[in-house]
């Protein structure tokens, strides 16, 4: 058999099994990726929740807060401790913890003496921190979860990825009390 037939027949295999390979392997690393990223979130997500037993405390020593605002508060932190998994139900409980977040630093407005308290200033300073950690976290596995789902849906990528039966994503969006915090402890100073 003559020699340049021979690798004509041969190349074509060669170029899909090294495409394949290298498809295989982007989509592993993109799906490595999206794993690592929620990581980032969970971190955050787990120092804010840490946070609010402190909150917790430094109002209720400076304050006359109602118990039942407070109990709503515990009770979100509570839920959205045991729905930390990367869900369309963590995103809401971590929203609903932010909601009840946002309601304890706007009553915070109504006690001068609180708003005023070094410990709690360093709190809320906390918390706002936090808040933009999670915001950046978010937008890094956002961001990787786009570039994810993009390879698996594109050709010839959709081919590798329904062998490797990869499924798209879902984006992480949450609410945030970061306008809440940051107003507030704008106007305490």
């Amino acid at each position: 058999m003559n020699m340049p037939l021979l690798i004509g027949l041969a190349a074509p295999p060669v170029f899909l099994m090294i495409l394949y390979i290298s498809t295989h392997n982007q989509i592993v690393r993109r799906r490595s990726n999206v794993t690592e990223s929620w990581s980032n979130i969970d971190v955050v997500l787990r120092r804010r929740h840490d946070l609010i037993p402190n909150l917790v405390r430094t109002v209720q020593a400076h304050a006359a807060f109602e118990k039942d605002l407070l109990e709503r508060l515990v009770a979100a932190r509570e839920d959205a401790i045991h729905g930390l998994a990367r869900t369309d139900e963590s995103a809401r409980l971590e929203s609903r913890l932010a909601g009840n977040l946002k309601t304890v630093l706007a009553r915070v407005e109504d006690y001068p003496d609180l708003k005023t308290s070094q410990a709690f200033l360093e709190l809320q300073s906390e918390l706002v921190n936090t808040e933009d950690r999670i915001a950046a976290a978010r937008r890094f596995y956002n961001s990787n979860v786009r570039e994810y789902n993009t390879l698996i849906e594109s050709f010839p990528a959709s081919w590798v990825a329904q062998n490797l039966q990869a499924r798209p994503e879902s984006y992480y969006e949450l609410d945030t009390p970061v306008e809440a915090l940051t107003s507030s402890q704008s106007a305490a100073v």
